[in-house]
C-alpha cells in the first residue's frame, strides 16, 4: 500500500489510478500516517509511507519509535528529499540528521541510494525485507551513476572506483560529486578507491576493514552531520575491529551546525564545503597526513 502525506500527486499518479484502493492521503499528518502503517503492518499489509525526509523521521519519531520499530512491523518509511536536495526551501527541509534518527532504532534498515537505478534495487529489497525499513532518497531528476545493471546486495558496499592512496566512502546523491573529485584527483597523481555504500545498517564491516587495512586512509562524505551519519559509522567499524591497522581518517559534512545559504542544490554543496574542490582538498590533506605519519613512524 501506498500512504503519503500531502505530497507525491505525480509521483503516484498511475498508481492511484490502478491500484485505488492501495492508496491514502493523510494530508499533513505525518504521526497519523505512521500509526496508520503500524496498524495495516499488524493486518498483514505492507505499507509504504512516503513523505519528506525530515517531516517523515522528526515529526513522527515517536511513532516510528513505539508504533513501528518497537512492535516489529513490516512498514517501510521513504523519505525524499534527503540532504541539500530541496535546497531553496531552506534548513528546514534539509535533511541532514534523519540517518543519525533511523539508524539508532533497533530493528531498522536504513538504505540510501545514489541514483534512479539503485533506488530501484532499494526499493525491491526494502520490500523483501520483513521489518522496518527507512529508504532515504533525493527526488526527481537525481543523476544516473550506473550505466547498467549491478549485483546488488543489501548492506554489501560497491566499489565504483579503485585506488591505493586513500579510500572514500560516500551515500546518497553525494557520490556523484565524490565522482568528479576522484576522476580529477587521479589526474593530479592521486589513486582514489570510492566506495558507494548504499546501506548504513547493517553497514559492510569487511569491505570498511578492508579498504583500511589496504589504503592507510579513509575519507567519508555525507550531505549529513558528522555526527550519527555515515562517517560515525564507518569510524565505529575501525576502533572496534581489533585486526585494523592504524589509519588516517576524516569525516566529510555538517560540522555541528544547520546548512547555511540559498541556492541552487550546487550552490548549497559549494557553500557547505561538500563540493567536488572542497572533498579534493581534504583528500590531497589526507594523504599528505597518511604521508608524513609513515615518516615519523620511520
Amino acid at each position: 500500500m501506498a500512504l503519503v502525506s500531502d505530497n507525491g500527486a505525480i509521483v503516484y499518479d498511475e498508481f492511484r489510478r490502478d491500484f485505488a484502493d492501495r492508496f491514502i492521503n493523510f494530508g499533513i499528518s505525518e504521526a497519523n500516517m505512521i500509526g496508520t502503517a503500524a496498524g495495516l503492518a499488524a493486518c498483514g499489509k505492507i505499507p509504504f509511507a512516503y513523505t519528506i525526509s525530515n517531516f517523515l523521521t522528526m515529526r513522527a519519531f515517536e511513532q516510528v519509535r513505539n508504533d513501528v520499530c518497537l512492535q516489529k512491523m513490516n512498514v517501510k518509511l521513504v523519505g525524499i528529499g534527503a540532504g541539500f536536495i530541496y535546497s531553496d526551501l531552506g534548513p528546514t527541509h534539509h535533511s541532514t540528521e534523519d540517518i543519525a534518527l533511523m539508524q539508532i532504532l533497533p530493528g531498522m534498515t536504513v538504505l540510501s541510494p545514489a541514483d534512479p537505478l539503485e533506488s530501484s534495487y532499494c526499493t525491491e529489497a526494502a520490500l523483501q525485507i520483513d521489518g522496518p525499513v527507512f529508504l532515504r532518497l533525493g527526488t526527481g531528476g537525481t543523476p544516473v551513476l550506473y550505466s547498467e545493471p549491478y549485483d546488488f546486495q543489501v548492506g554489501k558496499g560497491v566499489v565504483l572506483r579503485d585506488g591505493d592512496d586513500l579510500t572514500i566512502f560516500a551515500t546518497g546523491a553525494i557520490v556523484q560529486e565524490t565522482v568528479t573529485a576522484v576522476d580529477q584527483l587521479k589526474e593530479k597523481g592521486i589513486s582514489a578507491r570510492l566506495i558507494n555504500l548504499h546501506t548504513i545498517k547493517p553497514i559492510d564491516i569487511e569491505i570498511i576493514c578492508k579498504a583500511a587495512k589496504e589504503t592507510g586512509a579513509i575519507l567519508t562524505v555525507e550531505e549529513h552531520s558528522v555526527h550519527g551519519g555515515l562517517g560515525s559509522s564507518v569510524s565505529a567499524v575501525l576502533h572496534e575491529d581489533y585486526s585494523s591497522s592504524p589509519v588516517c581518517f576524516k569525516r566529510m559534512g555538517l560540522q555541528d551546525k544547520f546548512s547555511v545559504g540559498y541556492g541552487s542544490y550546487q550552490d548549497m554543496k559549494e557553500m557547505n564545503g561538500l563540493s567536488s574542490k572542497d572533498i579534493i582538498n581534504e583528500v590531497q590533506n589526507l594523504v599528505d597526513h597518511k604521508v608524513n605519519d609513515k615518516h615519523v613512524q620511520t
